[in-house]
């Protein structure tokens, strides 16, 4: 059999529309039995769909495990892609290699090896022959198929020092705490919003760690028994309970715990939508806003902060960001409560 060389980006695999790169494609290429010498190709044991996906999806369908996987199935179908149309967000996969193109033969990359996906599903050709089982509450699902990594696509090889199911819960919200380990200096304040889910925890991990002794990290969330667990084991300086979509209260109690002082940074991990001001307003002007949750809105975002007349920095929530993989599961590695809860949770 001919084995061509694919486009370095994946366009070779986009149906529809043809010159647009695979992200922003309505329909790939899925099929896994032509090879293209530039390509991996792997057997898929799990996929984590990204949390806003998963929850838009959960509440369409009201809720229902079989609704999901038939939703789940339906999309894939379609599109040849994990790729929420509504979101517009994806996830990322765990598997094993099946098949490694020669023009990769320099990355040490082999049949058999274990490896996590560090783009997005919603860019990757999947191909899924049945699902064997959702998990809700972790935004799981565990499936018989195959993906393919382009030649741009990055990945790691999962970890022989941690069960791959917990590789998997912290390798899906990499970009979250390794970009807060670039963006978070000694002695600031720091706000996170959503940080009671995995990538929250992680960024006030990475957080408390970077501000040191003199710094201050506020974890705003709505669950107490998350909230006790941050600060019982010093990952938050305060615990404020808000709901991220009303502005207003969660400027005041995130001021009040701050002390009545605006914050260097602020951080959205959130999945529901409307969360963006509570984000905005409690910066000071010339601090810095991230935004990792794609349920943002990036024109409320910024006319929003026109709105209000805040001169922030809005950082766009890329998941990739250079030593992500490693960055992340170091703090898995270093913060052992915080190992055992993920532990608990996601393994």
């Amino acid at each position: 059999m001919m084995i061509t060389r694919g486009n370095k980006y994946g366009t070779h695999r986009v149906i529809e529309p043809r010159g647009a790169l695979p992200q922003a494609a309505y329909r790939l290429d899925n099929d896994m039995d032509v090879r293209y010498s530039n390509e991996i190709v792997a057997d898929v044991a799990s996929l984590n769909i990204d949390s806003a996906s998963f929850s838009q999806i959960k509440n369409e369908v009201g809720g229902s495990i079989s609704k999901i996987s038939e939703k789940i199935m339906e999309i894939v179908t379609e599109r040849g892609k994990m790729q929420n149309p509504v979101t517009g967000s994806g996830g990322m996969f765990i598997g094993t290699v099946s098949y490694a193109g020669e023009d990769l033969a320099d990355r040490g990359i082999k049949p058999g090896d274990k490896i996590a996906s560090l783009v997005s599903l919603s860019l990757t050709p999947l191909k899924i022959d049945n699902i064997i089982a959702v998990h809700p509450e972790i935004d799981r699902v565990d499936i018989k198929g195959r993906a393919v990594l382009f030649e741009s696509g990055i990945y790691v090889k999962l970890p022989k020092d941690m069960p791959a199911e917990l590789a998997l819960a912290a390798l899906d919200v990499a970009g979250a705490p390794a970009q807060t380990a670039k963006m978070v200096k000694p002695c600031q304040s720091v706000l996170i919003q959503g940080a009671g889910g995995k990538s929250g925890m992680l960024c006030c991990c990475e957080a408390v760690k970077r501000v040191g002794p003199t710094g201050r990290v506020v974890a705003l969330l709505r669950n107490k028994e998350q909230g006790h667990f941050l600060l019982s084991n010093g990952l938050a300086h305060e615990v404020i309970y808000a709901d991220a979509t009303d502005p207003i209260d969660s400027l005041v109690k995130a001021l009040a715990a701050n002390n009545g002082r605006e914050y260097d940074v602020s951080i959205s991990c959130v999945n529901t939508e409307k969360a963006e001001m509570s984000c905005i307003l409690p910066v000071r002007d010339g601090g810095t806003v991230y935004f990792f949750s794609m349920a943002t809105s990036f024109t409320r975002a910024a006319l929003g902060a026109e709105g209000v007349g805040k001169d922030v920095t809005m950082i766009v929530g890329n998941g990739y960001t250079k030593d992500h993989a490693e960055i992340t599961l170091n703090i898995l590695r270093e913060c052992e409560p915080l190992r055992r809860y993920f532990e608990g949770r996601y393994v």
